[in-house]
């Protein structure tokens, strides 16, 4: 037990020992060892975007199948897929609407939608200015799956007097009556008074690629903002579909798709003149994009990591080269091969992690810098972590590895000779 307890007691020191020498060497080159590190740092940072940005895209898509709901399409006037030449965007009907609600099988609610953009709106002294006005028939907050924060959803007789009422999002909201309720107020809608009559919860994703959130609207009944914006009160821009069984959403939509086209009165060789979207399509195509996103900044990153190594495994052999009369002198006084090997991977490594932890600290900056463009949006995780410690310590072994073998083979008589000359 003794001698067990001595030998480990005779192998800490000599690992320590080991340790502090890389540590007196790498301190001896600074000038080398930061250039070292701002190598490995460029891949690390690259890592780091490309794990938080694929995180961050995984997330919006959740958020936006979430918020859009399984259960549910959206149609929407024109074919946007093909879009054809000369095409008209105006081909949803008030005709269609009733139509699909009494007609499609599994269908329960149906909501006719337009809206305005850049539209003003005053309360006192204070403006907002909104990016998007809704026009909707009754239940919006309800089919939209979003609860209200407080007050009521719009009605039927909203709609049907075309009642100077609306909905407020919850950015506008803040910025006009900031923690005050707005349940009540009137407010100026491009110099139209309306009321106030329920607040939609915050719901806090951005869409489109832009900064602007969803919660950044107010709605309307349709009528009302047909009225008094003097739009075409016949046609609608699009039109969101529930059905009972989000299970069998492809039947629904294929029968969806059959009633439009017998109704719009399409042939067999005519393309839709109307685009019909679910949860599914935007997960497919935010699929893609994040699977285009992978590829683009995983090649960036290797190639980043790769120049990273061989900058370390190029410094290192220099390294050696100029200090052939130490470790000369280390083997002739008796320092094993498996040592000096030691010695230096535990430089590289050292090098590597510090790289890595200024990866890390540059991706951060960088992708809060993107996320700020409305480039990228960045989700940090602990898989960022690990993963670029796993990088770091990948490059000491595969790019370290054989400068140290290089350095533990060297003959101390030739060593200490060529460190002479």
């Amino acid at each position: 037990m003794t001698a067990a307890w001595a030998t480990s007691r005779r192998a800490v020191r000599v690992l320590w020992r080991i340790q502090r020498m890389a540590a007196l060497a790498l301190w001896a080159h600074k000038a080398r060892s930061c250039f070292v590190v701002a190598a490995v740092a460029m891949g690390i940072a690259a890592l780091t975007v490309i794990v938080a940005s694929v995180d961050g895209a995984r997330r919006k898509a959740l958020e936006i199948v979430d918020f859009f709901g399984p259960d549910a399409v959206m149609v929407i006037g024109g074919d946007i897929e093909n879009r054809p030449v000369g095409q008209r965007f105006n081909t949803l009907t008030w005709a269609d609407a009733r139509a699909v609600a009494r007609s499609l099988p599994g269908a329960y609610a149906v909501l006719p939608m337009r809206s305005v953009r850049q539209i003003t709106l005053k309360y006192g002294n204070r403006n907002h200015e909104a990016p998007v006005v809704v026009g909707a028939t009754e239940n919006y907050a309800s089919t939209w799956n979003w609860p209200l924060a407080e007050g009521r959803d719009l009605s039927a007789e909203d709609v049907a007097h075309g009642a100077k009422v609306a909905l407020i999002g919850d950015e506008p909201a803040r910025q006009l009556f900031g923690d005050a309720s707005p349940l009540g107020r009137t407010i100026l809608v491009k110099n139209l008074p309306v009321q106030i009559v329920g607040r939609l919860s915050y719901r806090g994703f951005s869409g489109g690629g832009s900064d602007v959130t969803v919660d950044d609207r107010i709605i309307m009944p349709i009528t009302t903002l047909t009225q008094r914006f003097n739009l075409d009160r016949n046609y609608f821009r699009g039109l969101r579909v529930k059905f009972h069984d989000p299970d069998l959403i492809d039947t629904h939509k294929d029968n969806l798709r059959a009633l439009l086209r017998h109704l719009h009165k399409l042939g067999p060789t005519e393309n839709d003149d109307f685009t019909i979207v679910s949860a599914s399509e935007i997960l497919k195509f935010l699929t893609a994009f994040t699977g285009g996103l992978v590829a683009f900044l995983g090649l960036t990153a290797a190639v980043a990591i790769v120049v990273g190594g061989f900058v370390l495994a190029n410094l290192m052999f220099l390294s050696v080269s100029e200090r052939k009369a130490e470790i000369g002198l280390r083997k002739a006084v008796g320092a094993s091969g498996a040592a000096i090997t030691a010695q230096f991977l535990s430089e590289a490594l050292y090098l590597t992690l510090a790289g890595a932890c200024c990866g890390i600290g540059l991706g951060v900056a960088l992708g809060e810098s993107l996320s700020r463009l409305g480039l990228l949006e960045l989700r940090l995780s602990p898989k960022i972590f690990v993963l670029s410690l796993a990088a770091a310590l990948a490059i000491a072994l595969i790019f370290g590895l054989k400068p140290a073998r290089t350095a533990a083979a060297l003959d101390p008589i030739e060593a200490l000779r060529g460190g002479g000359e």
